[in-house]
């Protein structure tokens, strides 16, 4: 948990009738990596919450003498999760069938050894693997062979966390 803050209150945007959203945002903006927001306003913003929630911060609410209140946005430790388009609902995929850990291996080596192992498995089954760095080589040919993948780096940022789901044999094809 963080405890460098930046401060904006916005309590007279809010009392001259105004909408203090841009001035959140532009805040939020420009903070530094790691950095919460302490927000001072008149009331309790709930809309708010999903819009930090989905820029990556948790937040903690104070009420303050007077009833206004003071909302701590703080930075969540997860990475933002990417996925291929088509990557429908990796939370209900199924445990994986095989779990790899190829951190130590330089490329393209993890890419070789995930590939392999995907045309190995049927269609449906899911890869999970720990890489060293974002295998950005590695999308396009999971998309080429019709597999599926969602991934993150974890709070560490120094693990890249791979799922792949197998994709269908007919989907796709391996040139030799």
């Amino acid at each position: 948990m963080t405890d460098d803050f930046a401060q904006l209150d916005v309590r007279p945007i809010l009392r001259n009738g105004g909408e203090p959203f841009q001035a959140i945002m532009g805040a939020v903006s420009a903070l530094n990596p790691g950095q919460g927001l302490k927000l001072l306003v008149t009331f309790r913003p709930q809309p708010l919450f999903g819009v930090m929630a989905s820029r990556g911060f948790n937040h903690e609410v104070v009420e303050l003498d007077g009833g206004d209140f003071e909302v701590r946005f703080t930075p969540t430790q997860t990475a933002p999760v990417q996925a291929s388009e088509d990557a429908v609902m990796p939370e209900l995929w199924p445990d994986p069938a095989v779990e790899m850990d190829l951190c130590d291996l330089l490329p393209p080596e993890p890419m070789v050894r995930i590939l392999s192992e995907a045309e190995r498995l049927d269609p449906g089954q899911v890869i999970f693997a720990l890489l060293s760095r974002e295998p950005l080589f590695l999308y396009p040919e999971l998309i080429k062979r019709g597999h599926k993948w969602v991934g993150n780096f974890d709070s560490t940022k120094d693990t890249y966390r791979i799922m792949v789901r197998v994709g269908k044999k007919d989907d796709h094809h391996v040139s030799a």
